[in-house]
């Protein structure tokens, strides 16, 4: 799964720089914050393959479950709308 490759790289990232500013001596609530933004910049410029190959995946899933084969639940929908479009139609016109 790329998706979990790429999330696991992008948080190894931010435990990485933020061990390294703790490190330095950056002992605050800053030194994650810091590790965050700096993981963030990181990420994007290192992680490109990998960020593709997850959004290739995201994009193959959607368009696989855009084709999806019909349920029991979208056959009982079409036939509730079938007798709600038959009904209609037979109803006379001054009760619209």
């Amino acid at each position: 799964m790329p998706v979990l490759v790429y999330t696991l790289l992008r948080l190894a990232l931010f435990a990485i720089m933020t061990a390294v500013f703790w490190a330095v001596g950056m002992r605050s609530w800053l030194a994650p914050l810091a590790g965050l933004l700096v993981a963030w910049a990181l990420g994007y410029v290192l992680l490109g393959r990998q960020r593709r190959a997850a959004a290739a995946w995201v994009e193959q899933r959607a368009e696989q479950r855009g084709q999806r084969r019909s349920t029991a639940a979208d056959e009982d929908a079409r036939l509730e709308d079938a007798a709600d479009d038959a009904a209609r139609a037979n109803r006379p016109a001054d009760e619209a």
